[in-house]
């Protein structure tokens, strides 16, 4: 089983600070549409294709594979990525908490099995060492942050 887990400050020095409602619609904009907060080029299509009062479904492309996520809001608080067709299978969270000082972070952590492999097969290692990577989740919260900052800058949020 693959588990990575990372959080990173939402407001650091320097950068424009923003709040748990901006970071919220950040999150709601990503989990709808992907593409602008991914690095350039990792996801080409994210459309969703099913809605209900308590979660709906997108169908996307990201790093070239093709994917199918239950997508479940808990507002300001928590985004829920359940892997419903694809090569994983398991659960992704974005998650909007506070430290003991009361500043806002956001984090990131997943359960995921890869289908049709045994766990702990040489393919599972090199993908947990990917979302553990410089270039992994830590860098998807980084750029989730970042474009939703250059949203509220530009006045869309």
């Amino acid at each position: 089983m693959i588990y990575s887990t990372a959080t990173v400050p939402v407001n650091p020095q320097g950068e424009t600070p923003l709040s748990r409602a901006q970071v919220w619609a950040g999150l709601e904009l990503k989990a709808r549409d992907a593409r602008e907060f991914l690095p350039a080029g990792l996801c080409t299509r994210c459309d969703v294709t099913e809605q209900s009062l308590t979660h709906f479904v997108r169908k996307a492309t990201i790093g070239g594979t093709d994917v199918r996520e239950i997508i479940a809001l808990e507002p300001e608080r928590k985004v829920t990525f359940f892997q419903a067709a694809g090569p994983r299978e398991g659960v992704i969270i974005n998650e909007i908490i506070e430290d003991d000082d009361g500043q806002l972070q956001l984090s990131f952590y997943c359960y995921l099995g890869l289908r049709d492999r045994a766990p702990g097969a040489p393919e599972e290692q090199a993908e947990q060492a990917r979302f553990d990577s410089e270039n992994g989740y830590r860098a998807a919260l980084d750029s989730t942050l970042k474009r939703t900052r250059d949203l509220v800058v530009e006045g869309r949020l």
